[in-house]
């Protein structure tokens, strides 16, 4: 399966509507192909200039390194020259914190959803729960 359009903004959708029930502060989603193409992109009123590059940052370096972005804040953690040079040959955009998330069907990755604006794990959470919603699997790392 692609991660077709629709599919897309029902994800991002989501986002937003789960955000809002955990009282999130405002929040920019970006979800992404498995070729780390951009699908669609929302952005709450409120958030600030750079959150559209974070949130396709997580995203990115998600589906770019096949691990959720959690792991890859892990991974940072102990081999930080690791991380550094596939941040260097991502020309910079690869975001390793908390809020990307990889969208998996039977097992494949199809994409990837990144979320910023509130805390990471806040980020992560609301990307789970509406890659979820979507009868998807959700994998953080």
């Amino acid at each position: 399966m692609d991660l077709n359009l629709n599919l897309a903004h029902k994800i991002a959708g989501d986002c937003l509507d789960i955000a809002a029930e955990m009282g999130l502060k405002p929040i920019t989603v970006a979800v992404i192909d498995a070729a780390g193409q951009l699908k669609v992109l929302l952005r709450q009123d409120g958030t600030s200039t750079l959150r559209p590059d974070i949130a396709q940052g997580k995203a990115k370096g998600a589906v770019a390194l096949g691990l959720g972005s959690r792991a890859i804040f892990e991974r940072a953690k102990e081999q930080p020259y690791f991380i550094q040079s596939m941040n260097a040959l991502a020309g910079g955009a690869l975001v390793p914190v908390p809020g990307g998330v990889l969208i998996r069907q039977d097992g494949q990755i199809i994409g990837a959803v990144g979320i910023t604006g509130d805390t990471s794990d806040n980020d992560e959470a609301c990307a789970k729960r509406a890659i979820e919603a979507a009868g998807l699997t959700a994998d953080a790392g």
